[in-house]
């Protein structure tokens, strides 16, 4: 499917068949100042454009608007005309760059609603267990050969911290995690593998005694450690419990980390990213975006949305005087967005964890009532408390719900906020909606609530299969990932990856919203009841998600005046087969106007040589049959 593009100073070829404008026989071109002719014209002093891509098939992702041939781009980097080939020839110029798109779908950028990229830089510095499914021999095979690297750390007391640990991948399946797999190993060394979700860690048995964990100690607020029948720890530590051995791990030196995060954004641009909420943060996370500015290496635009901790939760007004100081400390890094607040309800609803916050409880895994439902990690009064002050002042608030009572706790918290100020358009959101009880779905369209959904997770895999229907049974087995009755109820789908609690896999993530199966899976997810349709998965990811981080009269459709970040595909994304959009491969990647990667540039080659793209939750060739909450550094 590859078609590369050709960029040729030279005018446009006129009479392509299949044109199509806006208004027919004219070029749509984007007014400048109040008053003043349309940008490109020879009133505004400048015909040319600096750049006119044609022969392409231009999907704007504006509601109601066809699939136009050519697209330009003003020396502002703002889209100045969109229409024929035949019209926008006269924008091209003798110093205008014009891209033939070879039939290539130019759409926006995608704007990821949910990421984390430092982690994901970060989490490059470790040894990784690279999200694989693996017997207790294979592991302890693995750690062994990172204890023998020296570039891992020593004995007896350096750590050995493991990155990418699958928390339901211990084959066979069933296997619970212990201690006493990794006391095995020949060493003395504190052993932590940080669980890819972000919500389980494993440790072994030094690490617990370092970290002082024994059968008296008791569970923190909103953690969990897990005991075994005679009440000892066994090693495996869910949600904020994480944080009793996360505190004593070594930091990384700042500038590793700064150069690993250019390297993971500079990958989000190969497969298109133009930009992204950081979906927890602190000031950590901030210094890095900081330099990543300061030098010149932040090629995307930036949201971050700024965890607040429990006690912050509880004394809400505490937690905006935070949120303010921090907005303050941060008001002149230009290419960072600070408007939005973190807050976790609940945690994950996989086996072991079961953190996730349920109305019904879950069964035990031969299809009885266990009398467990979860937990909330918050009081639903204090939420509500929080959103009231918080909405007011104009923060958005960025929820973690994935259980339908975590769910119905957040909008409860959000209609507390309505009824307080009434609608003032701060775009709420609920993040991962695994399950969400249908007497709810219609309160997000009437709260403006925005439903952001990470729908690569949406298929038939070790997570939803060994790891849920057990647990959950078949009928809400059946609701998982609601994006169609979401939609059909008037919310605003957003999407957004998570990564790095999955490998960053755009095109797929987008395949898989439409047909529920998405490429390695074991087949597709109940596509009938929630697949969603083509138009629909390519407007979360780019208006819908925009929309979310309040910046979509700027970006997230390609409309006349606005910022022209763009991508350039190698394929028509809006005709081909659906499981052809998985190999979708970005050709370029415009932010403002400006190139943040190109394909056929030997630094385009190289960046797309460093790039790992995903198309599974588990990795390609790891046959089973033979994680975010722990990312942020706040205290």
């Amino acid at each position: 499917m590859e078609q590369n593009p050709s960029r040729r100073r030279v005018l446009l070829s006129a009479g392509a068949a299949g044109a199509v404008a806006l208004v027919p026989g004219t070029v749509n071109a984007a007014p400048s100042a109040a008053g003043s002719p349309p940008a490109g014209t020879a009133a505004a002093g400048r015909r040319s454009a600096a750049l006119v891509i044609h022969n392409a098939r231009v999907f704007t992702g504006v509601r109601g608007e066809r699939v136009r041939e050519a697209l330009a781009v003003g020396r502002d980097g703002r889209v100045v005309a969109i229409g024929s080939d035949r019209e926008l020839r006269r924008y091209a110029g003798r110093d205008t760059e014009v891209v033939d798109a070879r039939r290539g779908t130019v759409m926006s950028g995608i704007v990821d609603g949910h990421a984390h990229p430092v982690a994901a830089g970060a989490a490059t510095l470790h040894p990784s267990l690279g999200y694989r499914e693996l017997t207790v021999p294979r592991l302890r095979e693995l750690l062994s050969g990172f204890l023998a690297d020296p570039a891992h750390g020593r004995e007896p007391d350096g750590w050995l911290i493991v990155a990418d640990w699958n928390p339901v991948g211990l084959l066979p399946a069933g296997t619970v995690p212990h201690h006493r797999f990794l006391d095995a190993l020949a060493t003395r060394r504190p052993i932590v593998l940080l669980g890819t979700d972000g919500h389980n860690s494993w440790v072994n048995g030094r690490a617990l005694e370092l970290a002082g964990i024994t059968a008296t100690t008791p569970d923190p607020p909103g953690g969990q450690i897990e005991r075994d029948a005679d009440g000892a720890a066994t090693g495996l530590l869910k949600e904020e419990a994480q944080h009793l051995v996360h505190r004593l791990l070594p930091d990384h030196p700042f500038e590793k980390v700064v150069a690993a995060t250019a390297l993971a954004l500079e990958q989000a641009a190969v497969q298109g990213v133009t930009g992204f909420l950081d979906a927890s943060a602190d000031e950590w996370h901030l210094d890095v975006y900081a330099e990543l500015d300061r030098t010149g290496r932040l090629p995307q635009r930036v949201a971050a949305a700024l965890r607040l901790d429990a006690h912050e939760i509880q004394e809400p007004g505490e937690g905006l005087a935070w949120l303010r100081r921090t907005r303050r400390r941060y008001a002149d890094v230009p290419g960072l967005d600070l408007r939005t607040a973190k807050v976790f309800v609940d945690g994950v609803m996989e086996y072991p964890a079961r953190t996730a916050a349920l109305l019904e409880p879950y069964l035990d895994g031969a299809g009885q009532p266990s009398g467990h439902r979860g937990q909330l990690q918050l009081d639903p009064a204090d939420f509500a408390r929080l959103a009231v002050l918080l909405d007011a002042e104009g923060w958005q608030i960025h929820a973690h719900a994935i259980g339908d009572r975590a769910v119905r706790v957040a909008l409860d918290g959000y209609e507390a906020a309505r009824r307080a100020g009434g609608r003032r358009d701060n775009r709420h959101t609920i993040t991962h909606l695994q399950l969400v009880h249908p007497g709810d779905l219609r309160r997000f369209a009437r709260l403006g609530v925005v439903a952001s959904m990470q729908l690569q997770w949406a298929m038939r895999d070790a997570w939803t299969m060994d790891a849920l229907l057990p647990y959950i049974g078949p009928e809400r087995h059946r609701r998982l990932y609601p994006a169609r009755s979401l939609e059909r109820h008037g919310a605003l789908l957003a999407g957004g990856s998570d990564w790095p609690i999955d490998p960053l896999g755009v095109w797929n993530q987008i395949r898989t919203a439409i047909d529920r199966e998405g490429a390695d899976s074991d087949g597709p997810l109940h596509p009938e009841r929630e697949g969603i349709r083509r138009v629909s998965a390519l407007r979360m990811h780019t208006a819908g998600a925009a929309r979310q981080l309040r910046a979509d009269r700027r970006t997230g459709t390609l409309a006349l005046g606005r910022a022209a970040d763009l991508v350039l595909l190698d394929r028509d994304v809006t005709r081909i087969p659906v499981p052809e959009i998985s190999g979708t491969e970005v050709q370029l990647t415009l932010v403002g106007g400006v190139p943040v990667y190109e394909a056929g540039t030997a630094a385009g080659r190289a960046a797309r040589a460093r790039t790992p793209v995903a198309t599974a939750r588990r990795p390609v060739g790891i046959d089973r049959h033979s994680a975010c909450g722990g990312c942020s550094r706040k205290g």
